[in-house]
């Protein structure tokens, strides 16, 4: 068996589970949402859905390939012996769900031997599907590619903030100093369909400090099969920020955001099995 092979049909299992998820948890919008629990702080929301959505992706993946390890937002990890971790949010923007907002997505990657060779994220409210394996990111079926070159000041830029307060104020700070330097600045609520848009083409650059490796692990990926660069740079606010662009446009977007205070270095961090 090829490794392209191999690829596609982790690909086909992640769609499978995603697709499976979506449709649980916009029926379930169809009723309440309520808070089960809290995270980082009493605005960082679980709603149940959220832990239904991970059972239900967990039981789809373990039917089919019980030796895997998976890693999942909710559950934590579970062990495998075969060297395939899956990385797994099952409802990635979950604030936006609670509100009943349509931007919220189910994301799956697919990890051998600790490098991502699938990703899956589908917009659970409009059934959008987003998936890569290496070299072929597509939009329901029609290959993606990032936008253009273009001057800063003509870049659309998208972020996303903590739900910790301390961490807020600087990266309301950072936002304020980069805003008057970009075309505008969009807070959209989901880090993995965040990513997706720039491999689409509708956004121009992501930036965001804390973001954990289930909501970006599918979402960068698909985004560098489109032509976007993704790098783990340390915040300012001392915990690891996602920035990503077109490659054409990486080095002065990097320069950009670590001038406005989102970054506290504009070196990378070492890369690793969970680095981007």
């Amino acid at each position: 068996m090829s490794i392209d092979g191999f690829d596609g049909q982790l690909r086909d299992l992640a769609l499978e589970a995603a697709r499976q998820a979506s449709a649980l948890i916009r029926e379930r919008r169809t009723h309440d949402v309520t808070v089960a629990d809290t995270k980082t702080s009493d605005v960082d929301v679980v709603t149940q859905p959220d832990r239904e959505s991970e059972a239900l992706i967990r039981s789809i993946i373990t039917s089919r390939r019980p030796d895997d390890e998976v890693l999942g937002e909710e559950e934590g990890t579970t062990s495998g012996s075969s060297g395939v971790r899956w990385v797994v949010d099952p409802i990635d923007g979950t604030v936006n769900y609670l509100y009943g907002l349509p931007e919220y997505s189910v994301s799956i990657a697919a990890e051998v031997d600790g490098s991502v060779v699938a990703g899956v994220v589908v917009n659970a409210a409009t059934g959008v599907e987003y998936v890569a394996t290496e070299g072929d990111a597509r939009r329901d079926g029609v290959p993606l590619s990032c936008r253009g070159p273009a001057p800063l000041h003509r870049r659309l830029v998208i972020t996303g903030f903590s739900y910790e307060a301390g961490k807020r104020v600087v990266q309301a700070q950072a936002v304020a100093r980069l805003l008057p330097d970009v075309r505008d600045i969009r807070r959209l609520g989901s880090c993995a369909l965040d990513l997706c848009h720039l491999a689409e083409g509708t956004a121009d650059a992501y930036v965001e400090e804390g973001v954990q490796l289930w909501d970006y692990a599918a979402g960068a990926f698909i985004a560098r099969q489109a032509g976007v660069r993704t790098e783990m740079h340390p915040g300012r606010y001392g915990t690891p920020a996602l920035v990503a662009a077109p490659e054409h446009g990486f080095d002065e977007f990097l320069a950009a955001v670590t001038d406005a205070g989102f970054l506290s270095t504009g070196v990378a961090l070492e890369s690793g099995p969970d680095a981007p």
